[in-house]
């Protein structure tokens, strides 16, 4: 199928963080008040270690961008951060220092945030990292380099008035990972997307399930499961989008119908989540590593197309993201450094 056909998809030289040939774009512009988000996560070969990192301009979570969104001082170059997640026998960091616009520096190929970066070279993602985590202070260190096996163009809406998209821009590829502290080598599988909204997250969602797999054939199915805000103009029809697209290794996409979507068990935090699975299957959670008051990330097991598949997966609840006691917590999980 044309990637045209799914629903909402919009020309990647708009938007997607990327440009016209879909390699990665570090200086596109962000609308005040507004977020930008590279994305990636990996699994070992072994099946022994995990990692995610994400790249914001505007993070979306962060107290501190609420606090001057609320002043009218939305600005979301002065609240970015690269967040770094591990997992596995080296033991689990994360790390999250929000800086301001004085200690980032954004080109066509390159995001420098403090002592860290993201950047594209010759054919492949480079990450370099020297952050400190929490709530232990542990030095996390290392680099990765992330080659797509092929560069996708699909972008899509994900609200009813497309004011937030999202679209993979190496859905297939392969990761090296050489890390200092903690101390370990692998290589892997890897997914790497992006997000970007024209307004605060809370303004389109509810909450949202997401989840991505490796098939047999080497290609990855991405399903994102998503209940709007409630607004007078969004249609009631519209209050859940559903997207369910393959991926191929050479970029090409194609739509499948989404299965009925299966509760799972609630999250310490009591966090719902819910994952779409083939009929009849039991999707079982794997391993949650990510269990915080407002999302919760998971490795989960089930059948997606006919064959079985381990996913990683994420559910996330906006309501609880912008209470007050969360935003009163978070200072602790994301510091800022001016």
């Amino acid at each position: 199928m044309d990637g045209s056909a799914l629903s909402g998809s919009t020309p990647a030289t708009l938007s997607g963080g990327r440009d016209a040939h879909g390699i990665p774009r570090f200086d596109q512009p962000v609308p005040k008040d507004g977020y930008l988000w590279w994305y990636l996560d990996a699994l070992s070969d072994d099946g022994r270690h995990g990692l995610s990192i994400i790249a914001f301009v505007g993070s979306v979570f962060s107290p501190y961008y609420a606090a001057a969104r609320a002043l009218g001082r939305g600005d979301p170059q002065d609240h970015c951060a690269i967040n770094i997640a591990l997992y596995g026998d080296a033991g689990r960091r994360w790390a999250m220092t929000e800086r301001g616009r004085g200690s980032i520096r954004r080109s066509p190929r390159e995001f420098v945030v403090g002592p860290s970066r993201i950047a594209w070279e010759q054919d492949s993602l480079i990450v370099e990292f020297d952050e400190i985590s929490v709530p232990l202070p542990r030095r996390v260190r290392g680099r990765i380099r992330l080659k797509p096996e092929g560069l996708c163009g699909f972008v899509s809406a994900l609200d009813a008035h497309a004011r937030h998209r999202w679209g993979p821009i190496a859905p297939c590829a392969r990761i090296d990972v050489e890390l200092d502290a903690p101390s370990v080598r692998w290589s892997g599988d890897a997914y790497f997307d992006s997000n970007e909204g024209d307004e605060p997250v809370e303004r389109g969602f509810a909450d949202w399930d997401w989840s991505r797999a490796r098939m047999r054939d080497g290609s990855t199915t991405v399903i994102y499961d998503v209940r709007q805000a409630a607004t007078g103009t969004t249609p009631a029809s519209d209050a859940t989008r559903v997207i369910a697209a393959r991926f191929r290794p050479d970029g090409r996409f194609e739509a499948f119908e989404a299965p009925p979507r299966q509760t799972l068990p609630s999250s310490l935090w009591r966090i719902a989540r819910s994952v779409r699975t083939d009929p009849g299957s039991r999707p079982q959670v794997l391993e949650t590593l990510e269990d915080t008051p407002f999302y919760v990330r998971s490795t989960l097991s089930s059948r997606l197309l006919g064959e079985p598949v381990t996913s990683i997966h994420e559910s996330i609840s906006i309501p609880r993201l912008v209470s007050l006691p969360v935003r009163l917590m978070l200072p602790w999980k994301m510091p800022r450094r001016a």
